[in-house]
């Protein structure tokens, strides 16, 4: 865990809602560290990360632009588990670094580190407690389809590359479920957010003692 901070691990699986739910705690001032969006800052134009991308798969790899072509790195990784594990094992750290320096700069009362894979890629380790968001995998499939214009087969693809469902609701500390109205979803989050405030209030309490 992280000394001083109190960290809330938000996941699930895709199309779970995990932006949406992620962005109304953001309406309480609290601040988000999300990993995809520090996961395309690391191999960006200039990045270290690039240049060994580069380095390691060559030019074609690129955009005419000079930024990462990730259909072209997707191909080369896709079906070659070894290409695929020395591509984590470079970027997992950076990643990981860069959260770490994300959450330990923020000034809300706690922080949400959003990570798809937290549980996978053990970011679990990380953070005070859990929270997935939850739907019925047919629901994720209709609104993936639906946000991303991808196939019913892509989906189901992705689908199993992630925890199952079952696994992931065992794991988790808090559960929200996203499957009806907005209303809903926004008295799940207020409520919690209010749990969150109470913990990290008696965290540092503790660390005062």
């Amino acid at each position: 865990m992280i000394k001083n901070k109190f960290v809330v691990g938000l996941t699930g699986g895709i199309g779970s809602g995990k932006t949406t739910v992620a962005n109304l705690f953001a309406e309480y001032g609290i601040d988000l560290v999300d990993a995809d969006v520090i996961a395309r800052e690391v191999v960006s134009i200039g990045s270290d990360g690039l240049k060994a991308i580069t380095e390691h798969f060559g030019k074609a790899i690129l955009l005419v632009d000079g930024s990462l072509d990730r259909a072209a790195l997707r191909a080369q990784v896709f079906n070659n588990p070894q290409q695929r594990l020395w591509l984590n094992n470079l970027l997992h750290p950076m990643i990981r670094h860069q959260m770490l320096t994300q959450v330990q700069a923020s000034t809300s009362a706690y922080v949400i580190m959003v990570a798809p894979l937290l549980f996978e890629n053990h970011l679990d380790s990380l953070v005070n407690t859990t929270l997935v968001v939850d739907i019925a995998p047919e629901l994720q499939i209709s609104r993936t389809i639906q946000r991303d214009g991808v196939s019913k087969q892509q989906v189901e693809h992705i689908l199993a590359s992630q925890m199952i469902r079952e696994r992931r609701v065992a794991q988790a500390d808090n559960i929200i479920d996203n499957q009806g109205e907005n209303e809903l979803l926004r008295s799940q989050v207020l409520r919690l957010h209010q749990q969150y405030l109470q913990q990290a209030a008696d965290l540092e309490t503790d660390l005062n003692d």
